[in-house]
Order: C-alpha cells, then structure tokens, then sequence
C-alpha cells in the first residue's frame, strides 16, 4: 500500500483562489473510491501504486478542462512495501512521541 500526496498549482486562471479546481479534483477522487485527505498544502491519497498512478492520470487534466493555462502539479509518493499503511497511520505514530496532538 502507498500513499500519494499530490498539489496542483493553476497558473494563468482569472483568480488566486483555487479553490474551484481542488473541489473538482476532491470529486473525482471521491467517483473513484481510494481513500483520500484534503490538507491544507495538498490532497493525500491511499492506494496500491497502480490504483494511484491511474488516478493522477485522471485528475492530472481536471485544472487544464476547468481553463488553466498552466499547471505546476507536485507528487510525492511513499510506497512502503512491508507492511500496509494508511492515512494517519504516521501521524499516530509520532503523536506519542512528541506529545503534540493534530489539529482538527
């Protein structure tokens, strides 16, 4: 199991806000069943690697359909092949670590 944290940056749109085109990506995601975070810098998302790079090629192209001109799309994959992971699974590891609680 693998986790994928992608952030897609719309350049050239008529605003700042993004907002919009992350929406529209939480809806694809959500169409196509893998569990998946929205985070303040990104979205996480959990899968098998094959699950994952499918979805990207999916969504890659949602900014570009909704009149993006540009897009800086930043991937970050950790593929742990060991053991299962999960979303949160680090977090509740390092929590009682460090004493320090995630936010809500």
């Amino acid at each position: 199991m693998a986790l994928l944290q992608l952030t897609t940056i719309p350049l050239g749109t008529k605003s700042v806000s993004v907002g919009d085109y992350v929406a529209a990506i939480q809806t694809e995601l959500a169409k196509a069943g893998l569990p998946f975070r929205l985070n303040d810098m990104g979205t996480v998302i959990e899968g098998n690697i094959s699950e994952l790079l499918g979805i990207i090629e999916k969504i890659y192209e949602i900014p570009f359909t909704k009149g993006a001109r540009r897009v800086v799309t930043q991937i970050v994959i950790d593929d742990r092949r060991d053991k299962h992971v999960h979303i949160g699974d680090k977090i509740k590891a390092v929590t009682p670590i460090s004493g320090h609680h995630e936010e809500e």
